[in-house]
């Protein structure tokens, strides 16, 4: 496996296991929805503490699908859309690749039904 593959999984690994989580992805949703928000105001829409918020906000940071930037004293966090984007190419190809796979299967199994019938 190239370097390049590596990195590529690693991300593709961090993405999975951060969105295994579905106070993870309910974040996502009302960061998607909001546009940006702190983790005071996500807070109040979930049945969690801030501090949780704030350590489900690092995870997501971490895997590159949110990012927070100050504004005076707060920070608001906002959906970086990167990170999924290369998670879905990522699944594509594997789902194309099965896709191959099957229909590969599906071909030698006909053929040999077809053999079968013949003899």
């Amino acid at each position: 496996m190239t370097d390049e593959r590596r990195g590529v999984a690693g991300e593709v690994d961090s993405v999975l296991a951060a969105l295994a989580d579905p106070t993870r992805r309910h974040l996502l949703d009302l960061l998607a929805a909001r546009g940006e928000a702190t983790a005071t105001t996500l807070a109040e829409r979930l049945p969690v503490s801030r501090q949780a918020v704030v350590k489900h906000l690092a995870v997501l940071d971490a895997a590159g699908l949110v990012s927070g930037s100050r504004v005076g004293r707060e920070v608001r966090y906002a959906v970086r859309p990167a990170a999924l984007d290369a998670t879905a190419r990522w699944m594509a190809a594997l789902a194309a690749d099965w896709d191959r796979r099957l229909a590969t299967i599906k071909r030698v199994a006909e053929a040999a039904e077809g053999d079968a019938l013949q003899s």
